[in-house]
């Protein structure tokens, strides 16, 4: 059964964003970092760049396949995960914790209304 922590919001793309005040940290479910297998490669982009709702903001590279990284809110990247850099497995093993990837300072709040809650995101996923 696939990880999905209760105090967490979810895209139907399996990525995970996790409100603290005016800012979302955000990174891959469980449940993508399974899909996707090993991961060996994750690109991020630079602090100050805009994130816009629904739209990629980085790759995340596996061993069989390459895959988009989209925004579930709309602002301003404050934090990359500088760390995933020098070893990217880490999303595989921890992707709720250290495995994190990018956190925005959100634009827009009201973005958050449209993402799924964790029993959502279970039916989504069909469990």
């Amino acid at each position: 059964m696939t990880l999905i922590p209760e105090n967490l919001k979810y895209t139907d793309e399996h990525e995970w964003l996790r409100i603290e005040g005016d800012t979302a940290v955000v990174g891959i479910t469980d449940y993508a970092q399974h899909e996707l297998g090993d991961i060996v490669y994750v690109e991020l982009p630079p602090v100050g760049k805009k994130a816009e709702v629904k739209k990629a903001f980085g790759v995340v590279e596996a061993v069989k396949t390459v895959s988009d990284i989209f925004a579930p809110v709309s602002g301003e990247i404050v934090a990359v995960n500088e760390a995933l850099a020098a070893d990217a497995s880490v999303v595989n093993r921890e992707p709720y914790g250290q495995g994190w990837m990018i956190e925005i300072k959100m634009s827009n709040p009201a973005d958050t209304g449209a993402l799924l809650g964790p029993a959502e995101y279970r039916k989504l996923l069909g469990e």
